[in-house]
């Protein structure tokens, strides 16, 4: 079960990698006010959604406690996060604001995930 545990960690972590890849690769463009989503953002955050949720799965059925607090701030986050993208996923434009939220709300799910004890 740790494999499969480690396994999805990987993915999980693969998932912020393409999300927070994303958004870095488009900051240029968002200070000239053409910042766009593009589709690793998408793909990223819903990668990490399924992994998450697969990974609280497996930890309970492993028998680890989860703590549920943690996992539901980070799935909050998450989910703005994944709200913010799909939505604006076709705009060719975004708006500086929106497309800053979802880095600041990505880095602190990442803080969230790593500081969190």
């Amino acid at each position: 079960m740790d494999v499969l545990i480690h396994a999805f960690v990987g993915l999980h972590i693969i998932g912020i990698a393409a999300l927070l890849g994303g958004f870095m690769t488009q900051m240029k463009a968002m200070g000239k006010g053409e910042a766009r989503m593009v589709p690793a953002m998408l793909h990223g955050a819903l990668t990490m959604l399924v992994t998450g949720v697969a990974l609280v799965g497996l930890n309970q059925a492993d028998g680890n406690t989860v703590n549920t607090v943690k996992i539901g701030v980070k799935l909050a986050l998450l989910i703005v996060i994944l709200g913010l993208v799909y939505v604006k996923r076709d705009d060719e434009k975004v708006p500086a604001a929106a497309f800053g939220t979802v880095g600041a709300l990505t880095t602190a799910n990442v803080f969230v995930a790593v500081l969190w004890a």
